[in-house]
C-alpha cells in the first residue's frame, strides 16, 4: 500500500455520511485541587476550580466522524432533563445532526469525573441501563424506517446502557434487510451483549473484549487468531477487526484471511476514546467506497494520532495527511 494510495483515500473521506445509533452520554468534569482531608470522613476535599462537559459514548464517535470531514447522524435517547438539553446543545455546536428520543422514564446518562492535581479522585455515574419503553421504541423505528436508505454505513455504538437490546437488534436487522441497498453495520461491542451481534458486517473489539468474547485471555498473535476464529464461530459476522494497542490491528476478512497492520503511534499518552476513533474512521472510509483493508489502515493512523493526546481526542484530514508524510509506508503482513 503506497503513501500515494493512502493520501488519495484520506482525501476521499470528506463529505460522506454515517449514522451512529447507540448510547449517548454526558462526560462531565469537575477539576480542582486538594488542600485538606474532610473532618467528616477520611476523604480529600476537592475545591472545584472549573467544570466542563463533553460528548461521550456514541457522541464521541459522531464527533470523530465530523472532525474527519464526514456528516454524522446520531440517533440515541436522553432524558427530559437539563443534562439532555446540554447534550442537544453540544451536538449542535459540534455540527452533528441528531434524532434524540426524549424518554421521561430515564435520566440522561452522565459520568462525572472529579479530578484533583491531574488525578481522578472519583467517578460518579447517573444512569438507568434499561431498554427503551414501547412508545419510545416505536418512535425510534418509525424514524429509522424513514431515513435508513440515506446511509450506506451504520455504527452501533454499544456502551451497555440499554439502547442496544435484543428487541432492538431483532427489529433493526429485519429493517435493514428491507432497504433498497442494505447498509453495512459496524459494531463497537460490549462484552455482555456479544450474542446480540450475530450477522453484522464488522466487529471492532480490543484484545480484552475479544478474549472475553472467546472465553480465554488474548496475549499475542496465536491467541488473537484463536479468539478471532472463536468469535466468527459464535457470531457468524462477516469481518472482524481486533485492535491490539501498541501491537497494531488484526483484520479478519473471514476465518482464514488475517492481516496484521502495524501501529502508527509515535507516543502514547492516553488511549481514552481510541476505539471510537477507529470505528468512526473505518465507517467513514467504507461510506466513501474505500476497501476494508485501506479503511482499517486509515483508522490505525487516526488512532495513532489521538493516543498521543490527552482525553477523548479527535483528528482531522490535514493532521492525518501530515502524519502519513512523516512515517514510512505501512508494511501489512499476512498472519
Amino acid at each position: 500500500m503506497t503513501l500515494e494510495q493512502i493520501h488519495s483515500a484520506i482525501a476521499a473521506l470528506k463529505g460522506n455520511k454515517v449514522m451512529i445509533i447507540g448510547d449517548l452520554m454526558l462526560d462531565h468534569y469537575m477539576i480542582g485541587g486538594v488542600e485538606r482531608i474532610s473532618p467528616e470522613a477520611p476523604v480529600p476535599v476537592v475545591r472545584v476550580e472549573r467544570e466542563s462537559s463533553l460528548l461521550g459514548g456514541a457522541g464521541n464517535v459522531a464527533r470523530n466522524i465530523v472532525s474527519l470531514g464526514g456528516h454524522a447522524m446520531l440517533v440515541s435517547t436522553v432524558g427530559t432533563d437539563e443534562d439532555g438539553n446540554t447534550l442537544d446543545r453540544l451536538c449542535r455546536e459540534a455540527e452533528i445532526a441528531t434524532k434524540l428520543i426524549r424518554d421521561p422514564a430515564r435520566p440522561t446518562t452522565k459520568k462525572t469525573r472529579i479530578i484533583a492535581s491531574n488525578q481522578q479522585v472519583v467517578r460518579v455515574d447517573q444512569e438507568l441501563a434499561v431498554p427503551l419503553q414501547q412508545a419510545e421504541f416505536d418512535e425510534l423505528f418509525n424514524y429509522l424506517s424513514s431515513v435508513i436508505n440515506d446511509y450506506p454505513v451504520i455504527i452501533l455504538s454499544d456502551y451497555g446502557k440499554g439502547f442496544i437490546s435484543r428487541e432492538f437488534m431483532d427489529r433493526f436487522m429485519c429493517l435493514i434487510e428491507t432497504c433498497e441497498r442494505r447498509p453495512l453495520v459496524l459494531v463497537d461491542p460490549k462484552t455482555v451483549n456479544y450474542d446480540l451481534y450475530t450477522g453484522v458486517d464488522l466487529l471492532t473489539p480490543n484484545t480484552k473484549e475479544a478474549g472475553e468474547g472467546a472465553g480465554f485471555p488474548v496475549t499475542g498473535q496465536d491467541t488473537v487468531i484463536r479468539a478471532g476464529r472463536a468469535l466468527f464461530e459464535r457470531l457468524c459476522c462477516n469481518n472482524l477487526l481486533i485492535t491490539m494497542g501498541g501491537d497494531g490491528m488484526a483484520l479478519f476478512e473471514g476465518v482464514d484471511s488475517i492481516r496484521h497492520i502495524p501501529t502508527f503511534a509515535r507516543k502514547v499518552y492516553d488511549v481514552t476514546g481510541a476505539g471510537d476513533t477507529v470505528i468512526a474512521t473505518v465507517a467513514l472510509a467504507l461510506s466513501a467506497g474505500i476497501g476494508l483493508l485501506t479503511a482499517c489502515t486509515l483508522a490505525n493512523y487516526a488512532a495513532g494520532i489521538v493516543v498521543g493526546q490527552v482525553g477523548a481526542a479527535t483528528t482531522s484530514l490535514e493532521e492525518m495527511a501530515e502524519t502519513v508524510d512523516e512515517l514510512p509506508e505501512p508494511q501489512v503482513t499476512n498472519w
